[in-house]
């Protein structure tokens, strides 16, 4: 059953976020990890000419593949992220939009050679929604990939999570966790011509993992 998601709500606790997300001295990055120089990098992604990050957060992994000549582009829910981002890499040519994702895809009638979310909008938008709406953004032969933490055992579907403890104002938004066969079966349910989900180990052991989930379209030959 669909969770009643209140959008001005939900932009005002990423607006509380953006706050301290950004660093003066942070550079451009990508890294599908929550452990910097951990797992893989942007070849998951294949070799796109364009790309949309759906929750682009701080920047940093679009400006890396802006610098690197890709077209990229970006979507976020808060404007104070939004604003920041632009700012802090106006030179790399990377473009930061402020939307709601299913409502900015749905409008959209542009399309890019890979699509992906690193512990961004993937996380935070009910799926049965945003992959059909991911598919149609893709040209053929393109790839969404997105990371996110894997599901807590037994814990599956989407899950309240509030900003900063439990004391304050009430400012909360939910999140998506399923197995990663189940990610699987969503994805290829929403068109995708195939699709592979795993859980990457932490450095170290016993630490948090990583859930990492890529699909493809067919190609035009396909």
């Amino acid at each position: 059953m669909p969770v009643p998601h209140d959008i001005p709500a939900e932009a005002e606790l990423w607006d509380a976020y953006a706050e301290s997300a950004f660093k003066d001295d942070a550079e451009p990055v990508f890294c599908w990890t929550q452990y910097a120089g951990h797992g893989p990098g942007s070849e998951l992604l294949g070799a796109p000419r364009s790309v949309l990050e759906i929750g682009c957060g701080t920047g940093r992994a679009l400006a890396h593949l802006a610098q690197r000549g890709i077209t990229s582009y970006g979507i976020d829910l808060s404007p104070v992220m939004v604003k920041k981002s632009t700012e802090r890499w106006a030179g790399t040519g990377a473009v930061f939009a402020c939307g709601e994702v299913l409502e900015w895809l749905a409008a959209s009638g542009d399309t890019y050679d890979a699509v992906y979310s690193v512990f961004g909008a993937a996380w935070f938008a009910d799926p049965g929604q945003l992959f059909p709406l991911v598919r149609a953004r893709l040209n053929p032969g393109g790839v969404f990939v997105f990371s996110q933490p894997p599901a807590i055992p037994g814990a599956y579907g989407p899950q309240g999570m509030y900003k900063g403890g439990f004391a304050g104002k009430a400012m909360f938004t939910y999140r998506y966790s399923y197995r990663p066969a189940v990610w699987e079966r969503l994805l290829t349910r929403a068109g995708f011509a195939s699709a592979e989900a795993c859980v990457l180990d932490a450095p170290k052991p016993g630490h948090i993992g990583t859930l990492i989930v890529r699909a493809e379209v067919p190609s035009a030959a396909g």
